[in-house]
């Protein structure tokens, strides 16, 4: 079937640049990669991936750490270890 369709979409510019560079190493055009998406959601009749809220508690550590609180800090891989028990 002839490509006759466009698909427009608005991003941002830095996330642009660095997944064409990703695809690129691919060997792979946007283009390309868009339409192996559409394939994949027609064959799986969904997204090929998993898109999922996250639970209040998983919520809750990610908000908690994005400021800071309950981060611990370590200068050196040494330390994160011996933290750990390594």
């Amino acid at each position: 079937m002839r490509k006759t369709t466009t698909i427009r979409a608005r991003i941002e510019p830095s996330l642009k640049a660095e997944v064409e560079s990703i695809l690129s190493h691919l060997g792979l055009t946007v283009s390309e990669t868009i339409h192996l998406l559409y394939r994949q959601i027609k064959l799986r009749r969904g997204l090929p991936f998993a898109v999922e809220m996250p639970n209040e508690l998983t919520a809750k550590t990610l908000r908690e750490s994005k400021a800071g609180k309950g981060v611990k800090r370590f200068a050196t891989k040494k330390e994160l270890y011996a933290d750990l028990g390594l």
